[in-house]
């Protein structure tokens, strides 16, 4: 191929990237930055990574929660927030996850292998309160499905029986949108827009990020057209932080990692990813204040039952063997504050029993 060549499919590709682009900014709402990547196609573990990304600390703690727990979706904290028919149930599975704030769980495992993420997306719409069925706050919804479902398909299940409904915390809005997996390597999106449901269920469905919403990001990714089969490094590929960006950035990478060895190998690929689509500091966005950068980065090993998390301002990775927890009825919450310099590696033994429950 010539110079001359080159450049001219340089020039047109990025003609086709600054029109797609400017389609994205004009159509959609900038939104908060997050991404999940889900590998269930390796022959050693299924593992998928995320990034959160926020424009101060969520305050994560890592919470181990036994069997047993009594919970009340419709309390926000302290405050009553579901007065009508609020979803309230007691936890079947033991589970870990990072809380946000110390009033909902933004990602997560539980024993039984299933994984939840919760995501921003400005798009979410959880419609008029429908009485009938019972009302979860949105912060919820997640530990909900870890406390209740062993596999994607009894998430799906139980998600017929209750509605999430939208808080405001410390004046931020919970417009989420949620992605589940499970050991076997099913996955399902749900996203309510307009006030409907929007599930992508299956094992194809393996990245997720913000705005615009999912079935758009398919169309939007569909655009690139890439080449997998035939790709090299110079494949163009979108660069910046945007979600769209991320979100075909991910997908084409997740596409060639090599087949792992050994568990280290498997958490250390889904992270290479997480860390490609984060954003960095300080990262440049025409509507300030509403892309910002990464928080921490997990990884989850949904076969063995081991959750790693990577605090952005720590060099360490940290991670526990959710086996070696005691999820008994009756036993304590545990938890581990991630934000200390001096924790590496195998944590398991660092956590220390919660004073009280956090939900």
């Amino acid at each position: 191929m010539t110079n001359l060549t080159s450049r001219v499919i340089h020039r047109a590709m990025s003609g086709i990237l600054a029109t797609t682009l400017l389609g994205v900014v004009l159509l959609q709402p900038a939104a908060n930055a997050c991404t999940r990547i889900l590998w269930n196609n390796n022959k050693l573990a299924v593992v998928v990574g995320r990034t959160m990304d926020w424009p101060e600390s969520t305050q994560p703690i890592l919470t181990v929660f036994p069997r047993g727990m009594k919970r009340d979706g419709g309390l926000l904290a302290s405050e009553v927030v579901v007065k009508e028919n609020p979803a309230r149930w007691t936890s079947k599975y033991g589970s870990v996850v990072t809380t946000a704030y110390g009033v909902g769980t933004v990602d997560g495992l539980n024993e039984k292998g299933l994984g939840v993420h919760l995501l921003y997306l400005k798009a979410t719409d959880f419609g008029p309160r429908d009485v009938s069925k019972a009302g979860l706050q949105a912060g919820l919804w997640g530990q909900y499905l870890l406390d209740n479902a062993a596999t994607v398909k009894e998430a799906l299940e139980l998600m017929q029986k209750i509605q999430p409904v939208m808080v405001t915390y410390q004046g931020i809005k919970a417009t989420l949108h949620l992605s589940i997996e499970d050991a076997s390597g099913d996955s399902a999106i749900i996203e309510y827009v307009n006030g409907k449901p929007q599930v992508h269920h299956g094992r194809e469905f393996l990245v997720m990020t913000n705005d615009p919403p999912y079935e758009e990001q398919l169309a939007l990714l569909k655009k690139w057209e890439l080449d997998f089969a035939n790709a090299t490094r110079q494949t163009m590929l979108p660069g910046n932080v945007d979600p769209s960006h991320r979100f075909v950035r991910a997908t084409y990478f997740e596409r060639f990692l090599p087949e792992p060895k050994n568990q280290q190998e498997a958490i250390a690929g889904i992270l290479a990813i997480a860390r490609n689509v984060s954003v960095p500091f300080g990262a440049p966005n025409n509507a300030p204040g509403t892309l910002y950068n990464t928080e921490y980065r997990t990884a989850i090993d949904l076969t063995n039952k081991r959750y790693f998390f990577e605090l952005s301002t720590s060099p360490n990775v940290v991670w526990l063997d959710l086996a070696q927890f005691n999820l008994n009825p009756g036993a304590p919450v545990m938890v581990l504050n991630p934000d200390n310099i001096a924790l590496s590696g195998n944590v398991t033994t660092k956590f220390q029993k919660a004073l009280k429950a956090p939900f």
